[in-house]
């Protein structure tokens, strides 16, 4: 029982309150025993015999979730899985799978993993796993995870069907520490422009980022673009060692302070590799936390240009706590603010339905395309330390804005993410395919260059779409009577013509003449027909560069999707453009 309310009631364990006022003491005192004694009623007077554990779980998960959108329980048999992400490695065999077709495929082999070291290798098919069949209802996530890993040492057996043997293959696997690498990519963009992209703030984070910017100015790089676009954060630690790879030692990184946590400055350590040179940080409305840390730290140090658009908005820190159940608590302690004072935490008064619906709500305020839909109060000014005026509130405002690009995202696409058929087609195609296709292009570069989708090719995938019940979306063709009929239905709301009957009558009495009116009609749904020709064509294209880069993601690493796609991301364009001109630098005093 005592174990059951120490785990509901984890504030009292944290001993936050030792310099607490007597009123807050008694406040938790009464707290304690008003619990303690409900329990003790469920325990012995409730009807029925129940568990508590349970009921101790989910009044732990409800209670955390009345004080911010980001204080969280996480249950003991979560706890690691949870923070794998953020540990950087977990223990396994060291594959990146899929499910295709109620089979767990094979994407790619961890380099010095041990599946790699063995010879098993992307498109391999598992269908057995120590002896239990993992087809059909078995191939899913969560057995996958239960049973290829555990604690590194361990033996997992696995029975693999691979395309072009007839026999099944069987592996015996010693499981080892898998590393996680939070540097999703990164690249020349030409002979003296880098581009590292970050998708997670983990333990290890600053390391790979050393890392990979003394290999971009090893190779020539004098500028830098970091992409910090959906990076919902991680280690605080983590950002402040990154900012400091681009600030001399001693300036402001980021401070927080709150009621159990007085105020704690992080100044940047010096040393970088990168304290000289043009920087361009690319956020968006996913970029959160430990992103924008980063963002704002170079903002106000004048030291990046930033671009994109409005970042997530969360200024709360949180620490991790444990409970005598090794379960885990990520308890709000601090605020942290960026060197200027900006505190950039979006308001969550409301309810936590409301601010997770924040993002869509910008959607339909049209933030996502025109920036000055955000109203910005003169409270929440701030200035650089060139005396740039910069604003708190939900989120980092960048100094460039950058729409988002909804010409790519046809009504098609969105089904064929949305019913993972992309993914399905590519690993389909390379079931048969990879052999002939890795000895064409034995590397991304040859790859890159040499492969396209070409008309066969795209015949196969609408096949195959077709068959997954995904129907290519034809244009739609309008026509003027179309159009007149809704413009009629518009004209009915218009109370100062409710005696309009007819066409006719609205057009006279609009003074309009009603062949000019047809014409003028007509002309707009050959202006509508081609509108839609171009967004269909625009998207298709775009669908075509994505099965490039998920075929190039599957023969040579995740790494190589974006180095494919990005000739089409218009965002990374506008970067690439932005950083070679010195104009927006000067402009905004950026220290380079």
């Amino acid at each position: 029982m005592k174990r059951y309310i120490g785990l509901l009631l984890v504030v009292s364990v944290l001993r936050f309150s030792v310099n607490a006022q007597d009123s807050r003491q008694s406040d938790l005192r009464v707290a304690n025993e008003q619990l303690a004694t409900l329990l003790q009623m469920i325990h012995f007077a409730y009807v029925d015999t129940v568990s508590l554990a349970p009921l101790v779980e989910k009044s732990a998960i409800e209670m955390l979730k009345q004080l911010d959108p980001h204080s969280a329980y996480i249950p003991a048999r979560d706890v690691d899985r949870a923070n794998e992400q953020l540990q950087g490695n977990f223990d396994g065999i060291g594959v990146s799978f899929q499910i295709v077709k109620d089979t767990i495929t094979v994407v790619e082999a961890i380099a010095d993993g041990p599946s790699e070291k063995l010879g098993i290798q992307g498109g391999d098919k598992i269908v057995v796993i120590d002896g239990i069949n993992c087809t059909g209802d078995s191939a899913n996530q969560d057995f996958v995870f239960r049973h290829l890993r555990g604690k590194k040492g361990t033996i997992v057996t696995v029975r693999i069907i691979r395309a072009g043997v007839a026999q099944p293959m069987d592996f015996k696997i010693v499981r080892d520490k898998i590393p996680i690498y939070s540097v999703e990519t990164y690249f020349m963009e030409n002979n003296h422009v880098g581009y590292v992209m970050i998708d997670r703030f983990s333990r290890n984070t600053g390391e790979e980022f050393r890392k990979a910017l003394i290999d971009l100015k090893s190779q020539g790089a004098t500028s830098l673009i970091l992409d910090l676009r959906g990076n919902g954060g991680g280690y605080m630690d983590q950002a402040v060692v990154l900012v400091s790879e681009f600030l001399p030692k001693g300036k402001m990184v980021v401070y927080m302070e709150g009621k159990a946590q007085p105020r704690q400055n992080s100044l940047s350590e010096g040393g970088g590799v990168f304290e000289k040179g043009k920087v361009l940080v690319m956020i968006d409305e996913g970029s959160a936390s430990a992103s924008e840390i980063v963002s704002g730290a170079l903002q106000d140090n004048d030291r990046a240009i930033i671009m994109g658009r409005r970042s997530f908005g969360k200024g709360l820190v949180q620490r991790p706590l444990k409970t005598p159940d090794g379960s885990e608590v990520r308890l709000t302690i601090a605020r942290y603010y960026t060197p200027s004072g900006r505190f950039i935490q979006k308001p969550y008064n409301d309810g936590l339905q409301n601010y997770y619906s924040d993002i869509m709500n910008r959607y339909r305020h049209g933030e996502m395309l025109h920036p000055d839909s955000v109203q910005l109060p003169d409270s929440l000014k701030y200035h650089t330390t060139q005396n740039r005026t910069v604003y708190g509130g939900g989120g980092i405002m960048p100094d460039v804005f950058t729409p988002i690009d909804t010409n790519k995202i046809s009504d098609y696409y969105v089904d064929l993410r949305r019913t993972g058929v992309l993914n399905n087609f590519v690993m389909d195609f390379l079931n048969t395919d990879r052999t002939k296709l890795l000895k064409q292009y034995p590397d991304f570069q040859a790859f890159n260059k040499g492969f396209t989708i070409d008309a066969t090719l795209q015949q196969r995938f609408e096949t195959f779409s077709d068959k997954a019940g995904v129907k290519r979306n034809h244009v739609r063709k309008s026509n003027a009577e179309q159009l007149m009929s809704k413009l009629f239905d518009e004209m009915k709301k218009d109370t100062t013509l409710n005696d309009a009957k007819t066409y006719s009558d609205y057009v006279s009495k609009a003074l309009w003449d009603e062949s000019k009116m047809k014409q003028y009609l007509q002309d707009l749904s050959v202006k509508e027909d081609q509108e839609q020709a171009r967004l269909q064509k625009t998207s298709d294209e775009y669908i075509l560069l994505q099965l490039k880069a998920l075929i190039a993601r599957n023969l040579y690493g995740y790494k190589y999707y974006f180095q494919t796609i990005k000739s089409i991301d218009n965002a990374y364009q506008q970067a690439v453009q932005t950083i070679e001109n010195d104009r927006l630098f000067k402009q905004n005093k950026i220290t380079y």
